[in-house]
Parts: structure tokens; sequence; C-alpha cells
């Protein structure tokens, strides 16, 4: 169905390449919910009592992984018999099907060698829509079960977080671009987006966010790893009552794995001032904890601080925000100041202190997205609300990020400017010498340096007399020239070495640059020339007889 004989043309393989993406989506969307129904079916079978069926453990992991997504979901199943909500989305659980959508719209547009592929819009339609089929039949599917979705989630937030990993995508596979903005918007902001300036600055504040929202993530983690190490009595008994079995304990296990990110996000609203909520009366913030709780009995949530006002303990978690907005500064500054002391390549006071607000804003916004994504409801009534508020979050993130992280972007640039006032000149120097480096090699690559060609080895002479052109007898008038009689006149071999040059050997072929003085090969010694026979008559020939003069 993907691959195109040569006898289609371009119009007629479009559809192919569409059924493709298509079909790649709903792959990613099986792999994902094939995945979660396999660990809930282990669950259910090493399950001592089981109180249902297979086909309840599957609809519980259908209803699990609509809840990956963001979809809220409704548990008929309570005490009091009214439903109530579930809205807390395990993030380490989410990771899976955004992962699987990213990738498969990141493969649709890189295809196998001799394949085509669709456009970028194509794409992104084609595995939005496949993936998106799947999660509706699976919505109708789990309908009526003990965890079903609510509709209006299906939508929102569920169908756009698939729509984001999709465009996240595509965009990384066209190699993460900056489009020009759309036509409505103001011509300053094309003007801006058409020069390299812009995308540089862009750039350092996304990195600034990003690393400044990482820092905080990793400050609520250390901040939850050491509550659970100082509430280890508490947390292990949590742990141990929840179940008595090896397969209860292991899905405890396994839920807790997947809080644990959920965990971090309210670590560090915990650190930013804000806290997080325990119910509708409950807060939890480093100044105090207020309000009567209403506390699951769970090992994360065993890990809370003491009721009342809080101590210096917990007001040290307030060096993570100050960590993330030093961050922010830093990774501002690294592009402010590319190199140490120089002025000439620095940006001025006020882009510094703007693009570092900037990084400031967006590291808000990310830790509102992530504290909104980590709380939601787990019931009715008193635990309505549970986990930090988004928009206290954020705003605490900005503020904290915006106060501490300008001045310290400022200074940090003064710092870095100082570094080498003093030694302009020097570093001028070198600056030059290198330049002076650069021209010279690029010299020697187009072929101007000259390789100085050391003389040939001399070739020595032959030890025996040589014929020359001006030792030769002259031609006289009464017979021929002496060397033509003496062709005609057999030469009895003599005892010395060979007159001929060609009786030399060659010289080596090996470079002669690569070797020493020591390593040069001598010259093959000559072999001995044969005696001759006794001769009786001494005329040279060998057969003792005497022959007439021949000399005129």
């Amino acid at each position: 169905m993907t691959e195109r004989s040569p006898s289609l043309s371009a119009e007629q393989g479009r559809p192919a390449l569409l059924v493709a993406a298509v079909l790649r989506g709903a792959l990613a969307a099986g792999l994902g919910l094939g995945s979660v129904s396999v660990l809930a079916a282990a669950l259910w079978i090493s399950s001592p009592a089981p109180d249902s069926g297979p086909g309840e453990a599957f609809h519980t992991a259908a209803g699990l992984w609509l809840l990956a997504h963001g979809a809220e979901l409704i548990r008929t199943e309570t005490l009091t018999g009214v439903p109530a909500p579930v809205g807390v989305v395990p993030l380490l659980l989410a990771a899976l099907p955004v992962w699987l959508v990213h990738r498969a719209a990141r493969d649709v547009l890189e295809p196998d060698e001799g394949r085509d592929a669709p456009s970028p819009g194509a794409a992104f339609a084609a595995v939005t829509g496949g993936y998106l089929l799947v999660g509706g039949a699976v919505a109708l599917y789990a309908r009526g079960a003990a965890l079903s979705a609510r509709p209006l989630t299906l939508l929102l937030p569920a169908a756009l977080i698939v729509a984001a990993a999709a465009a996240a995508g595509v965009w990384t596979a066209c190699g993460r671009p900056l489009g020009p903005p759309p036509s409505w918007a103001p011509v300053r902001l094309h003007e801006a987006m058409a020069r390299t300036r812009f995308l540089r600055r862009a750039d350092a504040v996304g990195r600034a966010a990003l690393a400044g929202t990482a820092v905080l993530l990793g400050g609520g983690a250390l901040v939850v790893a050491s509550a659970l190490v100082w509430h280890g009595a508490p947390v292990q008994d949590s742990f141990l009552r929840l179940a008595g079995d090896w397969g209860g304990r292991v899905a405890v296990l396994l839920l807790a794995l997947g809080l644990v990110p959920n965990a971090a996000v309210w670590g560090a609203a915990y650190g930013l001032g804000p806290g997080f909520a325990l119910g509708t009366a409950s807060t939890v913030t480093p100044l105090a904890y207020t309000g009567p709780p209403a506390l699951p009995d769970f090992p994360l949530l065993a890990a809370m601080p003491a009721h009342g006002p809080g101590t210096p303990l917990n007001w040290a978690a307030g060096a993570v925000p100050v960590a993330a907005a030093l961050t922010v500064a830093w990774f501002t500054v690294r592009r402010a100041v590319p190199a140490e002391g120089a002025r000439e390549e620095a940006w001025g006071l006020g882009e510094t202190a703007l693009t570092t607000a900037l990084g400031a804003v967006g590291c808000g916004i990310g830790a509102a997205l992530l504290a909104a994504a980590s709380g939601g409801p787990l019931g009715t009534h008193a635990l309505a609300a549970f986990g930090p508020l988004w928009w206290l979050t954020g705003a605490a993130a900005l503020a904290w990020t915006t106060v501490i992280g300008v001045p310290a972007a400022l200074l940090l640039r003064a710092w870095r400017l100082r570094g080498r006032t003093k030694e302009e000149g020097e570093a001028e120097t070198k600056k030059t010498k290198e330049i002076k480096k650069t021209k010279k090699t690029e010299e020697d690559r187009k072929g101007d340096r000259k390789v100085p060609v050391p003389a040939p080895l001399p070739v020595p002479e032959p030890s025996g007399p040589r014929r020359r052109w001006w030792s030769r007898p002259a031609r006289t008038a009464d017979g021929p020239r002496a060397d033509e009689r003496a062709a005609t006149v057999p030469v009895p071999p003599s005892d010395g070495p060979e007159t001929d040059l060609d009786s030399y050997d060659f010289l080596p072929t090996d470079p002669w640059h690569t070797r020493t003085p020591a390593e040069e090969p001598a010259l093959s010694p000559l072999p001995p020339s044969p005696k001759p026979e006794p001769d009786a008559d001494g005329d040279g020939d060998g057969d003792g007889a005497a022959e007439p003069d021949k000399t005129p």
C-alpha cells in the first residue's frame, strides 16, 4: 500500500502516502494501548483473588490509556454510590503516548530510500487523524465501564495534546525551522523575523527558558526525595497497609513510579511559595501547613511536612527558584557575551536584560503548564482540588526568575567583560597572530608554499674504463675505424669488472626524502666474470688451432 510502482504518477501515489501516514498514526495509538493493556492484564493475572473477569481488566486499561492523554475519568464504583472524577494524570504514563505520536509524525517525513514523503501539513493531518480514530474507538469501548472518560475532556486537552505532539514531530523532521509569521502580523515582526539577529535572540530565550524549567523540576525532585528520606517510617507503613500480597504491592509501586514526575512538580511549586492544595480546605507551603488535610493513604502523600508553621528546614526549599533564576541568567549571558572580554561582540545592557526577562516569561509558562498537568480532582467535595494551582505557580516562577535573574544577568555580563580589560593589547596581538596563521594556512592549501627540493643523489662512476666519444680513434683512408676493427676481432674476457653501464643495479624506488643516510642502500656488487678455458694457441677461441693473421 505504501510502495509505488514506477508507472504511477505523483498524483496517483499521493493517496498511498496519506494512507501510510494514517496507518502510522493508528499504529502509534495501538502500541500505547497495547502496552497499558499488557500491564493491566499482568496485574490481573497476578492478583490472588480478582473480583472481576478479564473484560473488566481491559476496560480499566482503556480508561488508563485515555487518562494518559489528559482525559478526565469518571469512577462509578464508589462507597457512596456517587460518581467521582479522577483528573490526576500520571505524567510518566503520559510520556508514552506523546513520544509515540511524535515519533510517528517524524518518521512519516523521513521515508525509506526510494519512497517519497507527503507534505508537512498532510503528514500532520494524516498522523493525527489516524491516532484520533483509534482514540475514539477506545473511548466508545470504555463507555459505561467502571472508568469511563468524560466526553468534553476527550477534545480538550486529549485531542490537543495529540495534535501538539504530532506538530512537534513534523517540526523536528523539517529541521526545527522558525518560519515566517502569519500575514496578519505587524510589519515590524516580519522585518525582525527576516534578520538573523532576531533568530539568535529567540534561540537564546528558548534555551534559557528550558534550562530554568528543568532546574525547577530537578530541584522539586530533590525536595521530594529529601522528604521521603526524612519521613521514611510513615512512607513504609503506608506502602504495607495498602496491599498485603505481592501483586497489589507491585501495582502500588508502579502507580507511585508513574506519579514521581507529578511529585517533582509539586516540590517545585512548594519551593516557589504557592505550594499545593490537599483538598479544598488545606494548603501546604514553606511558611505553613494550614487547614484540615484530606489525605488518602498513599506512600508519596505520607511524606508531607508536619502540620503548622514552617521551620528553617522548610524555608530551605526556596533555594530551588533561586537556582532556576541563576540558570536563566547564566544561559542568557553565555549568548550575550560569547567570550570573556569580547566587548565588540557583547550585547548591550538593555538587550541582555530584555532577553533574560523573556526567558523568565518562558520559564513561568513552562511551570504553569506542568502545574496544570500534574494536578486535578480526585473526588468530590474535599478532594475536588488536589495539587498546585497553575496560574499561581506560573506567576511565582515568573516573579522569582525576573527579580533575581535580570540583575544576576547584568552582573554576570559585567564580570565576563571585565575579565581581560587590562590585557586587550595582548588579546589583540593574539587575534592578529591567529588571523595571520589562518591566512598562511589558506595560502599553503592553494599551493603558495614552496617546498625546497634537495639535490638528487650522485650516481657513482663505474670503476672500469669507459669509451668516450672524444676518445674514439679516427677513421683512416685505407681501412675501417679502429673501434670497428675491434668489433670484428674476438676480445678475450678479463678478470676485471664489466665496463658496460647496464651492468649496474637500478636505484631504489622508495621515496628518497623519507630515508636517513644510514638507511641509504648500497649498490649491488657485480658478479665476477668467468675465467676462460686454457687455449693452446693463445688466440682466445679455445680450439687450440692457430689462425692466420688477418690484420692488414
